[in-house]
């Protein structure tokens, strides 16, 4: 069957479903029988921090929790058009598909698996047949597309990206296009990266938050990709070997408070690995004891249930403390699917879902596990997302 063949079977089933209403859609997985030997540890852990002090997704997240700010009137239709789209239509949860790595990684990194995904038209095809509430991806992708496209599935359009090419490879985001361009092609919201952390953080939250308020005067929905990045992120324990802490609870929940701060409606940010990275960098090993932020070694046991020093943890807690420095879920958090890696790739997803659902979270945002397959494949993978924010078993903890 070709990639147009499958696209056009896809599309209608998905068509279907959307019409139907999320109670109708049938699941294409069991979860717990996909979670396997980490089910009953994930389904049945009770969070650190209690579900009734924080705000949850649901049908009514508009109503009850963003109709209380200040955005834009337009801005709340949006946002909500983009979760009454999809498999998920009307249960408060997203699931978006981002394909932007062909700059941030490359294209030919990126789209030498399945080299359809060159053609922007595959990448909002898959996005369609896969029944996601949003396609994520470049001023020039959705932009080739957008008379065909932007009318059926709601754009959400990057505006920075950190390239490739440049010699020797460096880290910081590139504008590469303006808010009034993604209004002109219809797109519903704009998505921006800051690298907080990096010597040009500064830069990057300043135009990120003009670009931001500009996107909330056109009345669109803005979204952050919250990442860290310095190599101070990376210390030497006593022992001599290195701990990567740039995807850290406190590090990534600071974060993302960040975000919030320059008034992103969604923060996109990694699943949590492990936790203590204020205390690693404050340690004498990383510098003779420097003081590097502010931290509390309560923020590692009463609330993330680590030890005074962030070791240790349990996945649902540490994601929870970035639902919480999202002013408590009053700014949705979605994280990513992360990189593919074969055969894993549909367990490791739906685990990285139910740990954002049970965490608070509004969703998954996976791009190469997803794109970087036969489209046939990514769309399994996708719905396989969805049916964990589909599946009632699967409770906030």
């Amino acid at each position: 069957m070709t990639a147009a063949t499958t696209s056009t079977t896809a599309t209608t089933a998905t068509a279907t479903a959307h019409a139907a209403g999320n109670g109708h859609v049938a699941p294409t997985i069991n979860v717990r029988s996909v979670l396997g030997a980490q089910a009953e540890g994930l389904l049945g852990y009770k969070a650190k921090v209690g579900r009734e002090l924080i705000h949850v997704p649901g049908p009514d997240f508009i109503d009850r929790v963003f109709s209380q700010t200040d955005r834009p009137v337009p801005v709340l239709r949006n946002l909500q058009t983009i979760m009454n789209t999809g498999r998920l239509a009307g249960t408060g949860f997203v699931s978006i598909l981002p394909v932007d790595q062909g700059i941030e990684h490359s294209a030919g990194a990126s789209f030498a698996p399945n080299p359809a995904y060159f053609d922007p038209e595959n990448i909002v095809k898959l996005a369609l047949d896969g029944g996601c509430n949003a396609v994520a991806s470049t001023i020039g992708v959705l932009g080739a597309v957008a008379r065909k496209y932007a009318h059926k599935i709601p754009f959400l359009v990057k505006f920075n990206h950190n390239e490739m090419l440049t010699s020797p490879n460096i880290y910081k985001q590139s504008y590469f296009g303006s808010v009034k361009q993604c209004y002109e092609m219809g797109a519903l919201a704009v998505g921006a990266t800051v690298y907080f952390g990096s010597e040009t953080s500064r830069e990057e939250i300043h135009y990120v938050s003009d670009m931001f308020e500009e996107a909330h005067e056109y009345g669109m929905v803005t979204v952050l990709w919250c990442y860290t990045r310095s190599n101070s992120f990376k210390v030497k324990g006593a022992d001599g070997k290195s701990t990567d802490y740039h995807t850290s609870a406190d590090l990534t929940g600071q974060a993302n408070h960040l975000g919030v701060t320059i008034k992103a409606d969604i923060i996109k940010q990694k699943l949590p690995t492990n936790n203590g990275g204020y205390a690693a960098l404050n340690s004498p090993s990383a510098g003779g004891g420097s003081s590097y932020g502010k931290w509390d070694k309560r923020v590692y046991t009463d609330l993330c249930g680590s030890d005074a020093e962030g070791k240790g943890g349990h996945p649902i807690d540490l994601c929870r403390y970035q639902v919480l420095n999202n002013y408590m879920g009053r700014v949705p958090l979605i994280n990513s699917g992360g990189e593919s890696k074969g055969a894993g790739d549909l367990e490791e997803a739906v685990t990285t879902a139910v740990i954002n659902k049970r965490a608070g979270g509004m969703g998954l945002i996976s791009g190469r596990k997803a794109f970087q397959k036969p489209m046939a494949d990514g769309v399994k993978l996708l719905n396989a997302v969805q049916d964990v924010y589909l599946d009632k078993s699967v409770t906030v903890a």
